[in-house]
C-alpha cells in the first residue's frame, strides 16, 4: 500500500484537490478514512476555501470498495457513541461551506461510490468511469450512504436494481439516471471541470455556502439513517452468508486484480455458479 493513499494540494487559497493514490485498484483501506477525516477536519477551519476537488492518480480506478479482508483496521468513531468515521466524513462534506467536486475516471464502487454520492458535483469520463454498489453480491449491504443517497438521485426502482444486482454501470447510464452531474468525453473532462472550479472560486463565498445549505434542506437524507446504515453493514459482515463467501474466495493477487476490472460480472457469475451447484 502507498504510504500516502491520499494527497492534499492547494492550487490557490480558494481551491484544493484531494487525490486518491492507493494502487493497484484504490481499495478503501483503514488509512484512507483516517487521513481523509483528518483532512476534512483541517479544512473546516479554512475560511478561504471555496472548492475542494476529488480525483485519482491510479489508472482505471477512482475510488473502490472497502477492503473487507482488513475491515478490523478501519478506525473506530472519534467520539464514543458517535458516527463511524466513514459516515462522519460524508456528513461533514455534504454540510461543508465549500463546494465538493468529483472528477471521476475509473471504477467507482461501494464505499468509493458512496463517497462520490456525498459530493456536491460529480463529473465523469464517458470512456473511463464506471459505478456500482457490489455489496449484496458479497452477502453484505451498503453501509456508507448508497441506500440513502442513491434513491434520492435516481429513484427507488433504479436504486434497487443497482444495489440488488451489484452490476457495474457505465458513465452514460449514470448520467441518464442522474447518478452523476454530467458525463463528458475523457479528453474534455479536465478542461470542463477546471472551468467549473474557476467559476465557483470566483463567486462570493457566503452566497455559495448559503445556497448549498438551502439545497441541502431539500435533498439530504437524515443523519441518523446514514448512521444506521453503517451499523447494518457491519452486522452483515458477521453473518454466515458473508463469512462463507469470504472463506471460499481464495484468489491469487493477479486473479484478484483482474476481478476488480469486471467486478459486477464476476459477482453475478459466481452467484449463478453457486446456485447451480445447490449452494446459497
Amino acid at each position: 500500500m502507498n504510504d500516502a493513499p491520499i494527497l492534499l494540494t492547494h492550487t490557490s487559497p480558494q481551491v484544493a484537490t484531494i487525490t486518491f493514490t492507493n494502487p493497484p485498484v484504490n481499495l478503501v483501506v483503514g488509512a484512507i478514512p483516517r487521513r481523509l477525516h483528518g483532512i476534512v477536519e483541517e479544512l473546516a477551519d479554512d475560511e478561504q476555501l471555496q472548492v475542494l476537488v476529488f480525483e485519482s492518480d491510479v489508472p482505471d480506478f477512482f475510488l473502490n470498495h472497502f477492503d473487507l479482508a482488513h475491515l478490523d483496521d478501519f478506525p473506530q468513531p472519534k467520539d464514543p457513541g458517535g458516527p463511524q468515521l466513514w459516515t462522519d466524513i460524508s456528513l461533514q462534506l455534504t454540510k461543508a461551506p465549500y463546494i465538493t467536486v468529483g472528477k471521476i475516471r475509473g471504477r467507482t464502487r461501494g464505499g468509493g461510490n458512496e463517497l462520490a454520492l456525498a459530493l456536491d458535483l460529480r463529473y465523469a469520463s464517458l470512456e473511463k468511469a464506471f459505478f456500482g454498489q457490489p455489496e449484496v453480491g458479497t452477502a453484505v449491504v451498503p453501509g456508507g450512504g448508497g441506500t440513502e443517497r442513491l434513491p434520492r438521485l435516481v429513484g427507488r426502482d433504479r436504486a434497487l436494481e443497482a444495489v440488488l444486482t451489484s452490476v457495474d454501470y457505465d458513465a452514460a447510464t449514470a448520467e441518464r439516471w442522474g447518478w452523476v452531474t454530467r458525463a463528458l468525453p475523457d479528453a474534455e473532462l479536465d478542461e470542463f471541470v477546471d472551468g467549473i472550479v474557476a467559476r465557483l472560486a470566483a463567486f462570493d463565498h457566503t452566497a455559495l455556502a448559503t445556497a448549498k445549505r438551502m439545497v441541502n434542506r431539500a435533498a439530504l437524507p437524515p443523519d441518523e439513517d446514514l448512521v444506521t446504515a453503517y451499523a447494518e453493514f457491519i452486522a452483515t459482515t458477521n453473518l454466515p452468508g458473508y463469512l462463507a463467501r469470504a472463506a471460499a474466495a481464495a484468489l491469487t493477487p493477479e486473479q484478484a486484480l483482474q476481478a476488480e476490472y469486471n467486478l459486477g460480472e464476476v459477482l453475478g457469475t459466481a452467484a449463478l455458479r453457486r446456485a447451480s451447484a445447490g449452494g446459497q
